[in-house]
């Protein structure tokens, strides 16, 4: 098997294990900790149904970037990758990080007040955004680079048609 089977087979296996433990989460964790917050103190009732929104949400956020990232892995595969069609993935994996940093910081905004958290677990979150969309940009600069190799493809083939005529 050659290399770049092997890191395609490698990835896909990555993405499959991301996947059923993303479906593990919302299916068993997500309700076992709806459970468990049914026990918060009154105060802090009011936050059970935001974080669980945020979470489930969070969570679909990875399962569009696993599905999309497949996408592109089969693009990669068929060589087929360097098109305007992989831009429809890229630009959707883009989406997800924005939403999830959104959602991070949401999650933020609703343990701010009063005493739920110590603040620095607040702090923590807003650290986490700034990753996240850190992400975002590293993804959006790697689209940059898809588009000029796309560019360049476009353009050679271009050529190669301009030089079968005059042959």
């Amino acid at each position: 098997m050659a290399m770049g089977k092997l890191a395609v087979a490698a990835l896909r296996v990555v993405l499959v294990v991301l996947l059923a433990g993303s479906l593990f989460v919302q299916g068993v964790m997500v309700p076992l900790l709806a459970i468990d917050m049914n026990g918060l103190r009154p105060e802090y009732a009011y936050l059970r149904t935001p974080v669980l929104v945020i979470l489930v949400l969070g969570v679909v956020t990875a399962q569009v970037v696993v599905v999309c990232v497949w996408r592109l892995v089969t693009m990669v595969r068929r060589g087929t990758v360097f098109s305007t069609a992989a831009f429809r993935y890229v630009h959707i994996v883009i989406g997800a990080f924005v939403a999830a940093a959104l959602l991070v910081f949401a999650l933020a905004v609703v343990l701010a007040p009063g005493e739920a958290v110590a603040p620095g677990v607040v702090l923590l979150l807003c650290g986490v955004v700034v990753a996240v969309l850190g992400v975002a940009l590293v993804v959006l600069v790697l689209r940059m680079l898809l588009a000029q190799a796309v560019a360049r493809d476009v353009e050679a083939a271009r050529m190669q048609a301009e030089l079968e005529e005059v042959i």
